[in-house]
């Protein structure tokens, strides 16, 4: 009698445990995953406490709605440039141990994982030699005369960038590698051999040949080094050339015509798979340079798509071209962010409405910024631009390095993002900008950003499920969820 009475106490006891301790319905299963940064630099990146969707409604709040089924492009990846000047600053100013702390804090997940690397064919505005000195050049460099076999064909002189992509292709082997070139060899060019500027030489069809087998040459040797260039833009900036850096002008009506008659041929005819992206220059004016090559049906067959940069104009002329040609695809390359804007919640404002949420929401398959490192002076550069902001800042006398704005602005979506995955539907608010993806595990990632002033509260809702996030002003924050787990 005494044991069945402790029984009955202990099934009592149990039974008052279960009614009081609070427990999470089968609505309430699906956890979701919160990383912020705020203006303040109080949070970085920072991981926050997890919420969970559950049935319960709120009717006062603007609505996000995730949806899955509204399906758009997918993501090849997101990063920066390994120009010259980064490598440089990387392989030469910091020891084994402090360059093997930055690919990791950029390239695993260990840090924001990116997936995309951008490097230039030959020399651009920031390259240099090995003692850090501006340098100029390309991969056939002659003194006088002309060389349309390329019998002077090297890509020595890209010894540090070659060992940094290496390198970081060791840390991730998931990493796309776009080229471009800033210029082709001076002795293409028409009147005036030169690096620094002008355009090539059009009374002269051998060097149009001569040009697209250059192309042909050098993803070979980057394959036979082992680094595999997944795609090639055509020129960067083609609308605009200057005296001071490596830079070549390329009309739209020329560009259609090397892509049909040169390029593309002369892959088809090595087999060679890199995808040929055109433009590669402001969103302004970017649907009618598009227009004059993807009109051109044989030059179109050859061409996957067009790059943009942010200089100019507004992402939504990605959706211009796209609506126009949407077969094609849509890369955004190039941004840089520099000392003519200091303010950390500005910048990070403006990165995640135009860069980060606003090149993905107008169909961008890439979403790359610039240098991935600079020093202190912006440094070492050639020639172009002297104030520009690195996503790091090496200094180079301790080798010591420092994330910027764009570090936390790309790790945002670098980070959860993986390539393969799926841009699909979300709403936004008057300011809460927004953009959702479903990767390839079947995890769902949104990120979102306030681009006011003042906290705002928002629901984010998928199918029937919701919970509540109060985000501050000029803040950013990234969910991520699996449903059904």
């Amino acid at each position: 009698m005494r044991l069945y009475t402790k029984k009955l106490m202990a099934l009592f006891f149990f039974i008052l445990i279960l009614l009081l301790v609070p427990t999470r319905s089968s609505t309430e299963d699906t956890e979701v995953r919160i990383w912020l940064t705020t203006p303040d630099q109080k949070h970085l990146l920072t991981p926050q406490h997890h919420k969970f969707f559950s049935n319960r409604q709120n009717g006062t709040n603007p609505v996000i709605a995730v949806d899955e089924k509204k399906e758009y492009q997918e993501m090849d990846g997101f990063g920066a440039a390994a120009t010259g000047s980064s490598a440089y600053l990387i392989n030469q100013k910091m020891t084994a141990d402090q360059r093997e702390n930055l690919l990791t804090d950029v390239f695993t997940s260990q840090g924001i994982h990116m997936s995309y690397v951008r490097h230039t064919i030959g020399a651009s505005d920031f390259s240099v030699d090995q003692n850090g000195n501006p340098s100029s050049y390309t991969y056939d460099d002659i003194d006088s005369g002309t060389d349309y076999n390329l019998r002077a064909f090297s890509v020595a002189k890209d010894q540090d960038v070659m060992k940094l992509l290496k390198a970081i292709k060791k840390k991730n082997k998931e990493v796309g590698i776009l080229g471009t070139p800033w210029t082709a060899p001076a002795w293409m060019k028409y009147d005036t051999p030169t690096t620094n500027g002008w355009y090539l030489d059009y009374t002269d069809k051998k060097v149009y040949q001569a040009y697209a087998n250059y192309f042909v040459k050098y993803i070979k040797a980057y394959k036979k080094a082992g680094i595999p260039v997944n795609a090639i833009t055509v020129q960067n900036e083609p609308g605009f050339t200057s005296p001071s850096y490596p830079s070549m002008s390329m009309g739209a009506e020329e560009q259609a015509m090397f892509i049909r008659d040169y390029l593309g041929p002369a892959f088809a005819k090595h087999e060679i798979s890199t995808k040929i992206i055109a433009y590669d220059h402001n969103w302004k004016n970017g649907l009618s340079y598009a227009s004059e090559i993807l009109k051109d049906h044989e030059a179109s067959t050859y061409t996957d798509g067009t790059a943009f940069h942010c200089y100019n104009g507004t992402p939504q002329a990605m959706s211009d071209v796209q609506q126009a040609f949407p077969e094609k695809n849509i890369y955004f390359t190039e941004c840089s962010g520099g000392k003519w804007s200091t303010d950390f919640g500005e910048n990070l404002s403006w990165y995640m409405s135009n860069v980060i949420i606003g090149a993905p929401r107008n169909w961008a398959k890439t979403v790359l910024l610039w240098n991935l490192a600079l020093d202190p002076n912006s440094a070492p550069f050639n020639g172009g631009c002297d104030n520009c902001r690195g996503m790091l800042t090496i200094d180079p006398d301790s080798g010591r390095y420092t994330k910027n704005t764009e570090y936390y602005a790309v790790g945002h979506i670098s980070k959860f993002v993986r390539p393969g995955a799926v841009r699909i539907g979300s709403t936004e608010d008057k300011e809460i900008e927004t953009v959702a993806f479903k990767n390839p595990d079947h995890s769902i990632v949104l990120v979102a950003a306030n681009t006011g002033h003042e906290p705002r509260f928002f629901t984010v809702k998928q199918d029937s499920k919701t919970f509540q996030y109060k985000l501050m002003g000029k803040s950013a924050v990234t969910f991520t969820w699996k449903p059904g787990l």
